[in-house]
């Protein structure tokens, strides 16, 4: 169901701890949240220095850590006018392609940094999630964590949607099916299901598909 204003990339301020501040995700280290200010030089230094330690050991960070340094990475670009020039000024083994990467991982919509936050989605594989363009970017962050899809797997779906493939086609050539997903009813709602289903000669997905389609309209 496509919905014109779906949000397919950030809508809050390049730099805000948006969710690495939100206490109901990230626990007693949202009051530690760093705010990287693009428009403030002294952030912008910190946010330097940021992206140089995050670029000389990135194994050591953890979700958090890497949503940091994705941030710091948006924010040097947005400060810098440019991701070469980002890159001159964190310097060290900072490259183009990292920060440009990382930036991206900040640009994700909320809902899809919402999981990268809470261990649902690795910050490696969200870095090919953010290659994709628009809506695709859902599709495939769900259908990942759906299908306990390898930071391979999501990799080669980016490489062919960006080659010309759907991210339909990309995800059913790795064996899975889009769309497809496991739940759990109350028997209540499981035996009504059921129940309708059979009355209107229709497959149990047929009623969910009716009545969600109901309640997000």
């Amino acid at each position: 169901m496509a919905d014109e204003d779906l949000p397919t990339d950030r809508r809050s301020p390049v730099g805000e701890p948006v969710i690495r501040g939100d206490e109901a995700i990230t626990g007693e280290r949202a009051e530690r949240a760093v705010r990287f200010d693009p428009t403030d030089p002294e952030s912008v230094t910190a946010a330097a220095e940021t992206v140089r330690a995050f670029a000389e050991d990135p194994r050591t960070a953890d979700n958090i850590d890497m949503l940091r340094g994705a941030a710091a990475c948006a924010a040097l670009v947005r400060a810098e006018g440019s991701y070469k020039a980002a890159s001159e000024r964190a310097g060290g083994p900072v490259t183009v392609p990292f920060i440009r990467k990382w930036a991206r991982v900040h640009d994700l919509p909320r809902a899809i940094r919402i999981h990268v936050a809470r261990g649902d989605i690795a910050p490696t594989a969200a870095k090919h999630i953010a290659r994709v363009a628009g809506e695709a970017r859902y599709q495939l962050a769900w259908t990942a964590i759906d299908n306990d899809l390898t930071v391979r797997q999501i990799r080669q779906v980016a490489s062919d949607v960006n080659n010309g493939d759907t991210v339909e086609a990309a995800l059913t050539s790795q064996g899975v099916t889009p769309g497809t997903l496991r739940t759990h009813l109350s028997p209540d709602t499981y035996r009504e299901l059921r129940r309708r289903a059979a009355l209107e000669a229709v497959e149990p997905a047929a009623v969910i598909e009716s009545a969600l389609r109901g309640y997000f309209e």
